[in-house]
């Protein structure tokens, strides 16, 4: 199981939410820029990272300079998500050098998209997130429900060749609380051949063994690195023990 470091951008800063909630913002100046910090994890071993646009996925203007300047700085594969709501938007990434892209709402409201892009670029560089309340996916930087279930939707795009999806409990997200392991397991199994890629609430090294042993085939840590719980040099050493 890969361990992904989680790099959330707000205001061209790092920041991390709780619960996907803009209001509480808590942002890690202290550890320096955006790049230095993705070059720490890319020094204590990490080979992907995880960005987030937050003020994309609000509506606001991008952080895509940020985005580039991460990804010449470590030469690290990247997944980007946050506010990726046209097809065009999905092609100006992936023709600027980022390995992988998140798609939440256009995926979900356009199907079509997704099979597109898989179609022009290969699918393993497209990457459906499903965030969920309870089991129901939400969209629009989780200001809208959807009618999918979690179920639905994973036995949906399965169909359509997705290779991974980025699983996030939206309750659980920020919390440090620990993954939602039950919702995980079942996931695992409804994906068929496609990867899970868990997020949300992994507080512990315990937390990333329990995911491993669920079979998640990666898991995305942000704040427990920024608080301190453990570092990243640990998670994927524990990870490779256990």
């Amino acid at each position: 199981m890969q361990v992904i470091p989680a790099i959330d951008l707000m205001k061209g800063k790092v920041a991390r939410l709780i619960r996907g909630d803009p209001e509480q913002a808590t942002f890690y100046n202290s550890m320096g820029t955006p790049v230095e910090i993705a070059l720490q994890w890319k020094n204590e071993g990490a080979q992907r990272l995880h960005i987030i646009d937050l003020d994309a996925a609000f509506g606001k203007p991008d952080n895509l300079k940020v985005v580039s300047a991460i990804a010449e700085a470590t030469k690290l594969p990247i997944q980007v998500g946050g506010g990726i709501r046209t097809v065009e938007a999905v092609e100006r990434l992936l023709n600027a050098g980022i390995q992988y892209v998140i798609l939440g709402s256009l995926a979900l409201r356009t199907p079509t998209a997704v099979t597109q892009l898989q179609a022009k670029f290969g699918a393993d560089r497209i990457i459906v997130a499903l965030d969920h309340r309870e089991g129901i996916v939400m969209a629009e930087g989780w200001t809208s429900t959807t009618s999918f279930t979690l179920e639905d939707a994973i036995e949906a795009y399965a169909k359509l060749g997705v290779k991974a999806f980025l699983i996030t409990s939206i309750t659980k997200d920020g919390t440090l609380s620990g993954p939602d392991l039950d919702t995980l397991e079942e996931a695992c199994k409804w994906s068929g051949q496609g990867g899970i890629i868990a997020a949300g609430g992994i507080g512990t090294l315990k937390d990333l063994v329990a995911l491993k042993r669920v079979g998640v085939e990666a898991a995305v840590v942000g704040k427990a690195l920024y608080e301190g719980k453990f570092s990243l040099k640990e998670a994927i050493e524990t990870v490779k023990e256990n």
